[in-house]
């Protein structure tokens, strides 16, 4: 499916909707380059999980990991700063993943093969950058 959105409001709504559509334990892999709307699309998800506002949520590039929601509903997580699978595996991915919760993953591209088989991806693209 292709979806066009014309703003950051327009993309919380995508991922408002996209957030309906999950199960519990769902993984969705998000690409796309810096500023493409990778967080803003995790705040809509964010918000139609009931896990937070949209304006709670910020991008994980520098913790790596943000829980949204008491108990947590949704996990986000950026894999940007990472280089190696070493880096990777401090994380504590399997036990995340075993939680049962959605989990959002951002600039996964580097780490697919470490990643569950079972998930959602998603590459958001500016006009230009469509080739």
């Amino acid at each position: 499916m292709t979806y066009r959105v014309e703003s950051p409001e327009e993309m919380i709504a995508l991922g408002r909707g996209i957030a309906a559509d999950l199960d519990s334990g769902s993984v969705v892999l998000l690409s796309g380059n810096l500023g493409a709307g990778k967080t803003t699309l995790s705040k809509g998800i964010a918000e139609g999980l009931h896990a937070t506002s949209a304006d709670d949520v910020s991008s994980p590039t520098f913790t790596l990991i943000h829980e949204y929601g008491a108990p947590v509903l949704m996990v986000h997580i950026d894999l940007y700063r990472l280089e190696d699978p070493r880096q990777l595996a401090t994380l504590g991915l399997e036990e995340i993943f075993e939680r049962g919760v959605p989990v959002i993953i951002e600039w996964p591209e580097r780490f697919l093969r470490w990643l569950p088989p079972a998930h959602s991806f998603i590459r958001i693209e500016h006009d230009g950058d469509a080739r």
